[in-house]
């Protein structure tokens, strides 16, 4: 039997996951598709998709904070988004279509923890902070800290992600994501990039989960080609039903060497 709690306030859905094993929902765009293909184990759900206090795009000083209910349509469309860190604003565009965007969060697309997941990349090299809160207070994880495996994460059980702070992001932001199609295709390669006097790299789709990529880093500004050795030491993809390894590790070395040509 599957049940649904609703929380009218954060403090209530965060006493709700004390008491009980929840599945926080929101936009639903992955578990509906989990539930559709009946490859979902979990039956006890409990709805954020109406809590304001996780809603919202403000600077708080100089640091982006992002509501984790914060959709890709907003992010796409919030000028404060546009200016401080336009490579989201591009990665938002490239999830599923305007359905999709109207419904998928910035904190679904993290708490999934998928490795192809487009906006992670960013954050990766934005140096996020993951804002968790539970009815015993608060912590921040750097994002680069999350992740401890595929689909695995440093959240606890009781934890929702409320927020993302972000701090404020030097040099020239990148960002490329390599599909099927088009659009609406789930990633083979994506990555995204900051080049300046320490220049960030990350990609996704090729691991089992995000990776920054601190040698392809400190190589890159010697030159592309020593870059992208390091680059293939630094990843290792996988065959699947959407690509084959070699391909990835040849598809981000190419896009290696877009990001060092288009940002110089």
């Amino acid at each position: 039997m599957t049940e649904l709690l609703e929380p009218r306030s954060l403090r209530e859905a965060l006493a709700m996951m004390r008491r009980d094993a929840l599945t926080p929902i929101a936009g639903c765009t992955d578990i509906y598709v989990g539930l559709h293909f009946g490859t979902l184990s979990a039956k006890r759900f409990i709805n954020l998709w109406d809590l304001k206090e996780l809603r919202g795009i403000k600077l708080k000083g100089d640091v982006l904070v992002l509501g984790a209910l914060t959709t890709y349509s907003e992010l796409i469309e919030s000028r404060l988004v546009n200016r401080r860190l336009p490579m989201l604003v591009a990665a938002s565009r490239e999830v599923g279509g305007p359905q999709i965007q109207n419904r998928g969060t910035i904190g679904g697309n993290i708490a999934n923890a998928s490795p192809a997941g487009d906006s992670l990349p960013v954050l990766a090299v934005a140096e996020a902070s993951i804002v968790l809160k539970s009815a015993d207070g608060a912590r921040r994880i750097a994002f680069n800290d999350f992740y401890t495996g595929y689909r695995k994460t440093v959240m606890r059980p009781d934890e929702l992600i409320t927020a993302l702070e972000i701090p404020p992001v030097e040099g020239r932001q990148w960002f490329w994501k390599v599909g099927t199609r088009a659009a609406q295709a789930i990633s083979k390669v994506v990555m995204a990039a900051v080049r300046s006097e320490r220049t960030r790299i990350a990609l996704g789709s090729v691991a089992p989960t995000v990776v920054r990529l601190p040698k392809t880093e400190a190589a890159i500004g010697i030159s592309v080609e020593k870059a992208q050795r390091a680059l293939r030491e630094e990843i290792k993809p996988i065959d699947d039903i959407r690509s084959t390894a070699v391909y990835r590790l040849r598809v981000a070395c190419n896009l290696l060497a877009r990001f060092w040509r288009e940002t110089s």
